[in-house]
């Protein structure tokens, strides 16, 4: 089983900073891609960021320039620092991972539980 722990969301203001990490435990072999998605009230959810274990990042066209999406390998952690917030940066935040369990597996999705990110105006 793996799991993935949020933390570092919260309520801001409008030009404000914060930093979200995820790390991920259980049984791991290694995790290929990791990242974030939000989901804001009543809309879908959408990526925000995504690093490989080769550091291949995207970025969806709303956050560059304002998100840096980083990891770090040996602790299974992914961060994401948000610089220049906006109240429409308003959502819950997931923490995605393509987790290989055994040298023998294919990549698995997990989810964390989300942690709530409010930016006021």
């Amino acid at each position: 089983q793996v799991q993935l722990v949020e933390s570092g969301g919260g309520l801001v203001q409008t030009g404000e900073s914060l930093r979200l990490s995820c790390a991920a435990s259980g049984s791991i072999f290694t995790i290929n891609r990791m990242g974030w998605y939000r989901q804001a009230p009543g809309k879908q959810r959408e990526l925000v960021a995504t690093i490989t274990s080769g550091g291949n990042i995207d970025y969806a066209d709303s956050v560059k320039g304002r998100f840096t999406v980083s990891r770090d390998n040996a602790k299974n952690t992914v961060y994401l620092q948000m610089d220049s917030l906006k109240p429409e940066d308003t959502a819950v935040y997931y923490c995605h991972a393509s987790v290989v369990v055994t040298m023998f597996s294919i990549p698995s999705p997990y989810w964390g539980q989300g942690t709530q990110v409010t930016v006021s105006s």
